[in-house]
Order: C-alpha cells, then sequence, then structure tokens
C-alpha cells in the first residue's frame, strides 16, 4: 500500500511533526512498507489457532484482593497530628 506524500503529510501534522520534504519523502516509503507488511499478515491462515493476549505463559503472582476488616475512625485518626470532628485536619493549600 503506497501512501501519497499528502497523506503522509497530514499525519505528520497531526503528529506536530515538522519534517522536510526529503524526511516526509523517506517517512512516505517506511510506512508505506510498514502496511505492506501488515497486509501480508491477513493472508496467514489462522483457522484453529486460539486467540492469545499473554504468550509467556506468566501468571498473576499478587493475592486477590480480600476485605479483612476496617478501621473505625477513631482507630484512623489516632496517629493524625490534627483532627476536628472526625476527620483529618491539613493547612490550607491555596490562598482565599
Amino acid at each position: 500500500m503506497s501512501l501519497s506524500f499528502a497523506e503522509v503529510e497530514h499525519v505528520a501534522r497531526l503528529a506536530r511533526l515538522r519534517l522536510s520534504p526529503d524526511e516526509l519523502e523517506q517517512m512516505r516509503g517506511q510506512i508505506s512498507d510498514i502496511l505492506d507488511y501488515i497486509a501480508m499478515l491477513q493472508d496467514v491462515d489462522v483457522t484453529g489457532v486460539p486467540s492469545t493476549s499473554q504468550v509467556t505463559g506468566l501468571v498473576s503472582v499478587t493475592r486477590p484482593d480480600v476485605v479483612i476488616g476496617k478501621l473505625t475512625p477513631e482507630q484512623a485518626l489516632s496517629n493524625a497530628p490534627d483532627s476536628q470532628d472526625g476527620m483529618f485536619r491539613v493547612r490550607a493549600v491555596f490562598e482565599e
């Protein structure tokens, strides 16, 4: 699939790339070659091949999230340097 110079120029503009005419021509050839390789993949017979999202066989080693209890408001505030009305009290971040 051969891209036109204008198509590559449009993509470069969308990507906010400033490319010289020589660079645009080089990119036109490279992107066209990439699209040709992708088109070749359409011809591969994958009948009977299961879909995969993980090819290395890795599995998650983290434990599942399990709720094991919760803190009371008093426990949560027990080490707070300052609290008021059951909430953490912090210095203002924005000036009024």
